[in-house]
């Protein structure tokens, strides 16, 4: 689907990773070091780029040859495989970018995928618990990964990039332009959902094993926006991954632009004032 966005959804973006040019955190499971994880492929490695005021005057600023955020990529995916080969994917994918008429066009993509087990035992440890992670809340990134069990691999990943020239999606197959996808197993016990909402997007994943979320909330009504990733494994032998993309294409700022963002925050100004 096709719809305008209001600036404010690139802004929130760019606010939230204005301190970096490139940055990226990542988080792993106890024992995902020496495990298989097939899934690494679909990020960049990790990287760090540091730098100075004067770039990110450049990238944030508002006068002669300032940038403006003219293109975003949100790109979630979460995959989780267990020991019997059930298998729970899910993606969600939102391209935004400024056309000819300085209109923000955006496109959503979802994907939610299962793959039933070969009745071999999940991997599933019922005295296993891994709980309280839900209940943490950030301003900012967080990353949440409690695990109870041995032989697992799990990891967080999260990339913010301010130097995608050409940021484009990478939806999997089987993905669809609807605002949200769910899929299970013919058992109901391995299920994977993507959502996007007025509230944000959301990913989750559930097995008897444990579950897989991650959320990106906008900032609205004075509170800073949040992106979260949590990972909750109460088994043996589970893979996991949460991995997250923002990839944001800057432009140089047209004097006209410069004028009308002037004329804008001097109405808006005068509006406060008037109330």
């Amino acid at each position: 689907m096709k719809r305008y966005l209001s600036p404010l959804c690139l802004a929130w973006c760019a606010t939230m990773c204005g301190y970096a040019s490139s940055a990226v955190a990542a988080e792993n499971a106890p024992g995902a070091l020496n495990a298989l994880r097939p899934f690494d492929s679909h990020m960049p490695a990790p990287a760090m780029q540091l730098v100075d005021d004067d770039v990110l005057a450049h990238q944030t600023g508002k006068f002669a040859d300032a940038s403006m955020i003219s293109g975003v990529v949100v790109n979630l995916v979460s995959q989780w495989q267990l020991p019997n080969g059930a298998r729970a994917i899910a993606q969600g994918t939102l391209t935004a970018a400024t056309n000819a008429a300085n209109r923000h066009n955006a496109h959503v993509t979802t994907l939610a995928k299962v793959v039933d087990g070969d009745g071999a035992p999940s991997g599933a440890d019922p005295h296993a618990v891994a709980t309280g992670g839900q209940a943490v809340s950030v301003n900012g990134i967080s990353q949440v990964t409690q695990v109870a069990g041995n032989n697992n691999a799990g990891t967080n990943t999260a990339v913010i990039d301010f130097n995608a020239q050409n940021p484009s999606p990478a939806p999997l197959p089987g993905s669809t332009s609807n605002t949200s996808a769910f899929a299970t197993d013919t058992s109901s016990t391995v299920k994977a959902g993507a959502s996007f909402t007025r509230n944000g997007v959301s990913l989750v994943l559930q097995t008897p094993a444990g579950i897989a979320t991650q959320s990106i909330t906008p900032a609205a009504n004075q509170q800073a926006g949040s992106i979260a990733q949590l990972l909750q494994v109460a088994g043996n032998r589970q893979i996991v991954s949460n991995q997250l993309q923002i990839l944001l294409q800057t432009q140089q700022m047209s004097p006209a632009t410069l004028r009308q963002m002037g004329v804008l925050q001097a109405l808006q100004n005068s509006a406060l004032v008037r109330r």
